[in-house]
């Protein structure tokens, strides 16, 4: 039997018009990685994946995203595994990278 989980995501302000102005979005999906999770927030809200990735898939370099409080690029990227503690539900971070000059 598949599980389903509530996973959270958190969008940031740019992309906004994109989440219909929501800036927490709760997806119920069986995901078990950040990849797969990924895949179901863009099957809900499709304008959010090119803001995301590239045309290959791969995380844009301007784009961090956080599995908790972990950025993803230091774990093992979008194969990073979902938390499956059932009492603590999966959230992800979506953050634009800030530079400054």
């Amino acid at each position: 039997m598949t599980r389903m989980t509530s996973i959270r995501f958190h969008i940031p302000g740019p992309l906004l018009p994109f989440s219909g102005g929501q800036r927490d979005l709760v997806i119920e999906t069986a995901a078990t990685t950040v990849g797969e999770a990924l895949l179901s927030l863009w099957a809900a809200w499709p304008g959010i994946r090119d803001r995301i990735v590239n045309e290959q898939g791969d995380v844009r370099e301007h784009v961090n995203i956080f599995l908790g409080n972990e950025n993803i690029r230091y774990l093992q990227g979008i194969e990073s595994a979902l938390p499956t503690e059932p009492d603590i539900p999966p959230e992800i971070w979506i953050v634009p990278a800030v530079s400054g000059g």
